[in-house]
């Protein structure tokens, strides 16, 4: 429903305020302090049945265009001007931009938390924005969305908060997109009983279960096509639109039943897909890992057809696809019968920052795995051990005094050299190439490992390697109480953005940072950075001058608690492990390793 204009009366006067029905009440209260500058604490506004409350019901108010409303309350100083004009994003220059690297929060509408940390945790999936067809921050706010096949209520909503939040240095309001939330899912819209409103009825409304509301945002999403930007070359089409969700965020489970009681009982096997594994958390569970495996074996009782009586059977599940992100569910809330309510498990559960999946995986998929993952990972220690000969080089080429002309030769050339007086090792400054050749070389051989049948299955992971992208995590000891809040690592926003292999797509190709997106000639490992000058050459052929690779050693991590963000470093990430009513991670996404 569009806005109506209404009247406001406050001290003798009169004054024009929009009021929009699909908005809280909190919006329209915020719109009448800017008019008569009545602060909303203080502020009463009457309406049909009485004082208008933040959880008033705008259907049974039914609000007239031009219809006069009485405010009482005294005026405090009104807004004031900004002291410095506004500027948009797009018309700020590039110094201007790069003191706005930190990513902004959502406000928090009244037990929204939930949501809020939804959206931030899936920011994390940038491939994501790419198929919604979020634009460019340096895009016009007119320009329109290159994709066509949005389907579903949900997906446009969610690309409108993804580009409002990459446009902006406050804190979005999220209103829109949870009204529409609310309609998709009622199970959102529920009011808390606890709390009575002016007319007796459910006050505020109720706070949600974070994890139910990731998992229906994805299953509301799930119409959202692969574009084909996103899908290399030799990929298996099979003459089917892919989607999204299905593609890169769900694996395929065999489940086998078998029961030791019957040995000649055939087991049954059967197949299906999941978009999330399980931890399962008991006395004895230290690690994550072992949640899962214990999750991935069961035992149940059921009617034997060759023993004519119930039986003890033993499930054993193994996946046979591995997607590019994995969802890891820590069951941490358990139904108690007693309390007739979901009740929090305390215990301490340790995390891995980056985690092998093989061994979750079919005999028949981890054979295809197990060559392009076991290489990987020796790259990975090499890689390691490139950076810490790279960081002394850089120490032993400071200048501590004069430079001469043979130092400043050496530092301009961008050439590595040994460090003096050490002695010599496996890897020196000087016996370095550049990182790019490094890099290339590695790529090369490791798509030489990466099994076919991997490589043309769209959004699947090649090597079953993950690292930790994005947490969500709960404080308090209830489900239905508490607070979420979302934690995502740094390197999501300040990395290289998805591969893209249609070239001249790649200027308009809604992604969130278009300038780096491979094209034809470009690297598909090119980092996006704040400096200009990373990763290119001068005018005059110089090297590089800042390493495209920097984000590998920023391991830190953005806190998002609700419209407050703040760096929150890899040193205190075992603080979400849990062992008590603060925060405790309770869905963690993986992101698999590039190569």
């Amino acid at each position: 429903m569009a806005p109506i204009s209404v009247n406001i009366k406050h001290a003798g006067k009169t004054h024009a305020v929009q009021l929009d029905t699909d908005l809280p009440p909190a919006v329209f209260k915020e719109a009448v302090y800017n008019a008569t500058g009545v602060p909303v604490d203080r502020m009463k506004v009457m309406v049909k049945g009485g004082i208008l409350k933040d959880d008033s019901n705008w259907a049974k108010i039914t609000p007239k265009p031009g219809q006069t409303l009485m405010v009482i309350g005294t005026a405090g100083e009104l807004p004031k001007a900004p002291e410095k004009p506004i500027v948009f994003l797009e018309d700020m220059a590039d110094e201007d931009l790069a003191g706005l690297e930190r990513p902004v929060g959502l406000l928090n509408l009244g037990n929204t938390c939930y949501m809020n940390s939804t959206v931030q945790a899936l920011r994390a999936i940038p491939e994501l924005q790419v198929a919604l067809g979020v634009p460019s921050p340096n895009a016009s706010s007119s320009s329109s969305s290159t994709n066509p096949d949005l389907g579903g209520t949900l997906p446009r909503p969610l690309r409108d908060l993804y580009a409002n939040l990459s446009r902006t240095s406050d804190a979005v309001n999220p209103a829109s997109f949870l009204n529409i939330l609310r309609q998709v899912n009622p199970q959102f819209a529920e009011r808390d009983r606890n709390r009575k409103g002016s007319m007796g009825i459910g006050g505020g409304y109720a706070q949600q279960d974070a994890e139910e509301c990731y998992s229906q945002v994805l299953n509301s999403v799930r119409d959202v096509e692969v574009p084909d930007i996103l899908i290399r070359p030799g990929a298996v089409n099979g003459g089917q639109r892919k989607r999204f969700v299905e593609q890169y965020m769900m694996g395929e489970m065999r489940r086998e039943l078998s029961s030791p009681e019957a040995p000649d009982e055939p087991p049954t096997v059967s197949n299906e897909k999941i978009m999330k594994i399980e931890c399962n958390i008991n006395s004895q569970t230290n690690y994550m890992h072992s949640g899962i495996m214990s999750a991935l074996t069961s035992v149940i009782s059921k009617t034997s057809p060759t023993l004519g009586r119930e039986a003890q059977y033993t499930q054993n599940s193994r996946i046979t696809r591995l997607p590019s992100y994995l969802n890891v569910h820590m069951v941490r809330f358990a139904w108690k019968a007693d309390v007739q309510k979901k009740a929090k498990i305390m215990r301490k559960v340790k995390f891995p920052t980056t985690y092998d999946a093989v061994e979750l995986a079919s005999p028949e998929l981890k054979e295809k795995l197990l060559p392009a993952s076991r290489r990987l990972q020796e790259i990975e220690k090499e890689r390691a051990e490139r950076r810490k000969v790279r960081k002394r080089t850089k120490i032993a080429l400071a200048p501590s005094g004069p430079s001469t002309g043979t130092q400043n030769s050496t530092a301009v050339s961008g050439e590595d050299i040994p460090m003096a007086g050490t002695e010599s090792a496996t890897l020196t400054g000087g016996a370095l190439e550049d990182e790019e050749v490094y890099r290339a070389r590695e790529k090369k051989e490791l798509e030489s490992l990466i099994h076919p049948d991997l490589k043309a299955d769209v959004g699947s992971s090649t090597t079953g390697l993950y690292e930790l992208v994005a947490i969500i995590t709960h404080k308090g000891a209830a489900a239905d109480s508490g607070h979420y809040m979302a934690f995502v690592k740094k390197s999501v926003f300040h990395g290289p953005p998805p591969t893209l292999y249609t070239g001249p797509a790649a200027d308009n190709a809604n992604t969130t940072n278009p300038e780096s997106a491979p094209t034809g000639t470009a690297d598909p490992n090119a980092m996006d950075t704040d400096d200009t000058s990373a990763g290119t050459t001068s005018d005059k052929g110089k090297q590089p001058t800042s390493d495209a690779y920097a984000y590998e050693d920023d391991e830190d991590w953005y806190k998002f608690d609700d419209d407050k963000v703040s760096v929150f470093p890899k040193e205190k990430l075992s603080t979400l492990d849990g062992g008590g009513e603060d925060s405790s991670a309770y869905v963690l996404l993986y992101r698999s390793k590039d190569l």
